[in-house]
């Protein structure tokens, strides 16, 4: 069976308008939203918005609820989860790396489900700072393990290609919770692991 492909409902269901806006857009920057090239462009967006939002129609939390009992209380990593989001101060597109780490207390999940997360997350207009807090409390909240860490690398284009035009440059955010907390040899271990 497939994995569920999450769609913004919102935006089927509001298609004509926002096409009508991305088409008002395009005149008012200056633009022909007649010309051939740009013809289907505000259908072509409006179809990508469906995509790159779905994380407003995904229930983040119902994602890590099928859990299974396992005795397993060492650590396990998911890591290089590549993501794209979406930054909310300029609507531009921010990307990177997603690794997450949790020590389980009786509970695992299956991996599959930390990307699902992960893209359930970040497809919204987000801040990194954000994304990395979110995956965070979800897994702290459902999985319930003795601890877990969440570390997001991410190349914001509102930085490199505007602004102060810093192309390469990342921004990293953690989130640390329960026995990462107080065990400095977990911390270790953990950002030891998710070194390339």
């Amino acid at each position: 069976m497939p994995a569920k492909e999450y769609k913004n409902s919102r935006v089927a269901e509001n298609r004509e308008q926002v096409e009508h806006h991305i088409r008002e857009i395009l005149r008012l920057i200056g633009e022909d939203p007649d010309r051939e090239g740009l013809l289907d462009t505000p259908a072509r967006v409006t179809r990508m918005y469906e995509e790159i939002f779905a994380g407003y129609d995904a229930d983040v939390k119902d994602i890590l609820g099928v859990a299974f009992d396992e005795k397993h209380e060492e650590l396990v990593i998911v890591k290089d989860i590549v993501y794209y989001s979406q930054c909310e101060h300029h609507m531009a597109p921010f990307f990177g790396k997603i690794h997450i780490g949790y020590i389980p207390s009786g509970k695992i999940a299956g991996l599959s489900k930390f990307a699902r997360l992960v893209e359930a997350v970040t497809r919204r207009l987000q801040v990194q700072e954000r994304i990395t807090s979110e995956i965070a409390d979800i897994i702290e909240t459902e999985l319930e393990p003795h601890g877990c860490m969440v570390v997001v690398e991410g190349e914001h284009l509102c930085m490199c290609a505007r602004g102060v035009k810093k192309p390469g440059s990342k921004t990293v955010t953690s989130a640390v919770r329960g026995l990462f907390r107080t065990d400095a040899a977990s911390r270790s271990e953990f950002l030891s692991l998710i070194k390339d």
